[in-house]
């Protein structure tokens, strides 16, 4: 199959590459000359597990083409994938732009039969959107006569596992509006269901819909355990115990009932923006999910408490260490990560942070780089980006744990407690167990657990 991927961010380039890997022919389109430069050479912008030797591999055998001309991979192809970014914009609602931007190039270019394939997280009715302005495209050219379908294949990839998630998927969905088009999408996914067919074919709508569906209830049991968990704090309970004896209902499982600080990255937050605001302009508010966002913002300005209330209220001059800057392990996406909210309300505050993170280090300066901006104290002085994690340890007053990081797992908790001013640890992400910490000595405060007498 000759395959077109228009856009090389995260879903675009993942999504390409394993098609690739596959044995089919890919051209991916970018913008950005310098990011398709470095692709080229396979180099890969973002941290990804597997990835860049897959990149590597195709382009070396020449079945994984990277350019900026649309009309290269419009010529050679029969699907056109869109995979471009649609971010929030200030009302919370999906910004659509470049997706219309592409549709309305590949009107313009077109000259044989494709089939689109939206591929970006899009509301309800883009779809149909895209197929429109694709028409008004053709149409100004007098090029009526040129055929094309469009479907719609939401993208389902967890950062840090995505490449395994496209190898392996656990469901295929494919909206489209007519049997043609289904059963050649159903022969381009062959070789990833062939040990069982895990393929959804549906009407578009449904399958738009389907997406923000299933991001929106993952947030859901995510919120609503971190909301427990505060409540176990009130009432001596224990939230991982909990989670224990909810997971074995089988209607439950045990999927996405981890209490911490908060869901974070590029998915969650904004799909369950964007339904929220779907909602309101089709007359039927999510009030369901409005408490969901509501819940997630509060959860991190409740860590942010817990601590301050340790110290008395006052946490100016105090050091510290924080593990973690990506919004989940293995990925160097910071995205809405929770430490991107707590390094501010820290130095706000009149603290001092020394933090580490095996990959994500230079994303979280970019953004971080404002922060002194307001502050007495430079930016130097306040944020020290260390090289490894025990260096960030080094005369702080307690240890922050905002990502699960393997390596964080099983760390030398005699090296920490060394190298710690005070043994205390602030577990934003449930790693220890409350009793071995304090058994080992350490003032251990954790999400709702169970605290030790």
């Amino acid at each position: 199959m000759r395959i077109g991927m228009i856009g090389t961010g995260y879903v675009g380039l993942v999504t390409g590459s394993c098609f690739s890997e596959m044995g089919n022919d890919v051209w991916c389109v970018d913008v950005d000359a310098a990011k398709i430069d470095q692709l080229r050479q396979g180099k890969i912008p973002i941290y990804e597990p597997s990835l860049e030797a897959i990149v590597k591999r195709n382009v070396e055998q020449k079945r994984l083409h990277f350019s900026t001309e649309l009309k290269e991979a419009l010529d050679a192809s029969l699907f056109v994938f869109i995979a471009v970014g649609t971010p929030p914009d200030s009302f919370g609602a999906a910004d659509l732009r470049y997706v219309f931007d592409v549709a309305r190039s590949i009107g313009e270019q077109m000259e044989s039969y494709k089939i689109i394939v939206a591929k970006s997280t899009i509301p309800v009715g883009t779809t149909l959107q895209i197929k429109e302005i694709i028409q008004r495209a053709l149409a100004k050219r007098g090029r009526d006569d040129l055929d094309f379908d469009v479907a719609f294949c939401p993208e389902f990839l967890k950062e840090g596992s995505a490449v395994e998630d496209f190898m392996k998927p656990d469901r295929i969905v494919i909206g489209t509006e007519n049997n043609r088009t289904s059963e050649f999408l159903k022969e381009l996914f062959a070789p990833f269901t062939m040990r069982e067919n895990r393929l959804l074919s549906m009407s578009i709508p449904s399958a738009e819909l389907t997406k923000y569906a299933s991001n929106c209830m993952l947030a859901t049991r995510i919120s609503f355990m971190n909301e427990l968990a505060r409540f176990c704090e009130q009432v001596d309970a224990d939230i991982d115990e909990i989670r224990h004896g909810m997971g074995s209902d089988s209607r439950i499982g045990s999927s996405f009932l981890y209490a911490g600080i908060g869901y974070g990255g590029s998915c969650f937050p904004k799909d369950v923006k964007a339904l929220i605001h779907s909602g309101r302009q089709a007359g039927m508010p999510f009030s369901l999910l409005e408490s969901v966002e509501a819940i997630n913002q509060k959860q991190r300005r409740w860590f942010f408490e817990k601590i301050k209330v340790y110290y008395g209220g006052d946490i100016r001059g105090k050091v510290f260490a924080l593990w973690g800057l990506s919004f989940k392990p293995n990925t160097d996406d910071v995205r809405e990560a929770p430490a991107l909210d707590l390094i501010p309300w820290l130095i706000e505050e009149g603290a001092y942070v020394r933090a580490y993170d095996p990959v994500a280090k230079d994303n979280a300066e970019k953004e971080l780089i404002q922060v002194a901006a307001c502050l007495e104290a430079s930016h130097e002085e306040r944020l020290i980006f260390c090289i490894d994690n025990y260096e960030a340890l080094c005369d702080a007053d307690a240890l922050l744990v905002l990502t699960e990081w393997s390596l964080f797992r099983r760390p030398d908790f005699d090296k920490i407690k060394s190298c710690l001013k005070n043994p205390v640890i602030f577990d934003g992400r449930n790693q220890y167990s409350p009793t071995y910490m304090h058994e080992r000595g350490f003032i251990y405060q954790a999400v709702g657990r169970r605290l030790d007498p």
